[in-house]
């Protein structure tokens, strides 16, 4: 994901860590969807939800 900011993200997840919570729950996320999409008869609705799910981390 986002390659050209690479080193920035390794960077602030270094240093910031609330950005790295809403880093690591993002992939979560992610992965969480990407299952859900390789197996047959996937719910396309929750899966759109999912994805515009906001991710709420407490500092």
């Amino acid at each position: 994901m986002f390659p050209e900011y690479r080193s920035l993200i390794s960077t602030l997840k270094g240093h910031d860590v609330h950005f790295d919570r809403l880093f690591k729950k993002h992939n979560e996320l992610d992965d969480k969807i990407n299952v859900m999409t390789s197996s047959n008869g996937f719910d396309e609705t929750l899966i759109e939800q999912l994805k515009k799910k906001e991710v709420v981390v407490e500092r």
